[in-house]
């Protein structure tokens, strides 16, 4: 990186926002600039901070209700959670959130990781599943920092 542009990322860090191509490949720019054009104001960007910010709620909510059915081996329960948190998370395009949550839908369904073939093992279906909740909540963990950072909070 040239001293240039690492001095000009550096002067946006202190100022507490990033500009989108900064969003890293864990956000999909495409879909969050399609969220990002529903505000009123780019100064204040109320809508889609609202949104973002109501996300992080959402999401932490549904990771501890995960980790709950986890310890119940509650199949039917991780896969519906895992459906939910993936349709947020496309809606703001968190990519590697969004695959993460569609592999615990699919392994909630006693299914591979596309969902395509039956697994029958139950104990392997929520070991892949206590696996894959580590990797989402480090994937949330990069996206959260990121958009809080862009949105300088």
């Amino acid at each position: 990186m040239p001293d240039s542009t690492r001095r000009e990322a550096e002067d946006r860090s202190e100022e507490g926002s990033v500009s989108l191509p900064d969003l890293g490949d864990s956000i999909d720019a495409v879909t969050f600039e399609q969220i990002l054009e529903m505000d009123d104001e780019e100064d204040e960007r109320e809508f889609s901070r609202s949104i973002v910010f109501g996300f992080f709620e959402q999401a932490e909510q549904t990771f501890k209700k995960m980790d709950d059915a986890l310890k119940e081996g509650d199949l039917a329960t991780l896969s519906s959670l895992g459906h939910f948190l993936k349709g947020s998370s496309a809606t703001l395009g968190l990519t590697k959130v969004k695959d993460s949550c569609e592999k615990i839908q699919h392994y909630g369904q006693k299914k591979d990781e596309e969902g395509t073939i039956d697994e029958p093992d139950e104990a392997k279906c929520l070991e892949r599943i206590k696996e894959t909740l580590v990797a989402v909540k480090e994937e949330y963990a990069e996206v959260e920092k990121v958009l809080k950072k862009f949105y300088g909070s």
